[in-house]
């Protein structure tokens, strides 16, 4: 018997970004392999030509396989902003064919996208789209909330991100790393990169060999003029975009992963960091506090507060003991908590419950 598709819909899998990576993380967990899974790029990195083309490819197969009856149902990771109305397109036909959608939410911004950039009817719009999902899947319990006030009748479940766990390797211990600081996603405000500087040179005297390694995209040249103003030039080194088995090598090396945002989903980052047995510092917004618990497996700060970020660095990094202790503990929530096998099993039950059949089964479903 020929199964209906389950059709997934988002970004490049080769893109930037976090919903590249979770999308990447469900192919490296064998998801494709145990579902019939077609996956439509609707964005990719380059020229407005090119992302046009791949926009209307998209939407020429969604439109095919809807006519020739072949979708069991559509699961649609979006953001918000340019990412949500481009989306919004193929939605529209999805639910004019009447089959059930999952509307995944990754963006740390939607609520104030909805309040701040949303008129009216674009309101209506976004309330329309989320209350006709069968499923909104949100990333944390506080985005959970969020979600529930904008569409209080949705069915809004929240299912974490989820890491695959690195194997076993040597790497060296913390009490021999380097004083590495490092910073992985999009250089700007948004991010707290500039936070991340000042604090740097408020500990750079205690530690003067510290190096802040920073991997993504974004401000390049603003983040080096900045670091280049607080006398960082010999502290700071800008990586681009570290992926796959360099950003892994990059996990290896460092002392403590930061990320003092100002507003996430459940960053990506975070959990590989923690999958590597990196202490985090990061910040209480979005899914974060789901995650991580300040003194134990982290240390959480309000975003915005440099004081606070300088002496949390400063802790960790004169205690090595305590960033292992606290690394052993991340890894450990990680392996019980946010593992592939221990999430992707809530969205298999959700492909169940919609009608999709699996072409085969290795993970034990609740």
């Amino acid at each position: 018997m020929k199964h209906k598709k389950i059709l997934m819909m988002g970004p490049s899998i080769h893109s930037l970004g976090g919903v590249a990576s979770v999308v990447g993380g469900y192919v490296q967990a064998g998801l494709f392999d145990r579902w019939p899974i077609v996956y439509l790029e609707t964005h990719v990195e380059g020229s407005k030509l090119k992302k046009l083309i791949i926009a209307i490819i998209a939407l020429w197969k969604l439109l095919r396989m809807l006519l020739m009856g072949e979708v069991a149902l559509l699961h649609v990771h979006t953001s918000d902003k340019v990412s949500f109305w481009r989306k919004f397109i193929y939605i529209i036909f999805v639910i004019m064919a009447r089959r059930p959608i999952v509307f995944h939410m990754h963006a740390g911004t939607f609520l104030q996208f909805y309040k701040d950039h949303c008129g009216e009817l674009a309101k209506v719009l976004v309330r329309f789209v989320l209350n006709r999902a069968a499923y909104v899947v949100a990333l944390s319990s506080q985005w959970k909330a969020n979600l529930l006030s904008i569409v209080p009748d949705a069915n809004v479940v929240c299912i974490f991100n989820s890491v695959t766990i690195p194997p076993e390797r040597t790497v060296l211990p913390q009490q021999k790393r380097q004083r590495v600081l490092l910073f992985l996603g999009r250089l700007g405000q948004g991010k707290g990169t500039y936070d991340l500087l000042e604090a740097v040179a408020r500990i750079r005297n205690l530690f003067p060999d510290v190096e802040l390694r920073c991997g993504g995209d974004g401000e390049l040249e603003k983040v080096v003029e900045r670091a280049r103003e607080l006398g960082l030039e010999g502290n700071i080194k800008i990586l681009g975009w570290v992926k796959g088995e360099q950003k892994q090598l990059q996990l290896d090396e460092a002392a403590i992963y930061v990320l003092p945002s100002y507003y996430e989903g459940l960053p990506m980052g975070v959990l590989e960091a923690m999958a590597a047995g990196v202490p985090v510092i990061t910040t209480t917004v979005g899914g974060i506090p789901d995650v991580i618990e300040t003194s134990v497996d982290g240390l959480l700060i309000e975003p915005g507060d440099v004081d606070a970020l300088a002496v949390a660095i400063e802790m960790l990094l004169g205690n090595a003991d305590l960033r292992t202790a606290m690394g052993v503990a991340a890894k450990e929530k990680i392996v019980e908590r946010f593992s592939a096998e221990r999430v992707l099993p809530h969205l298999e039950e959700i492909y169940l419950q919609l009608g999709a059949v699996p072409v085969k089964c290795s993970i034990t479903l609740k």
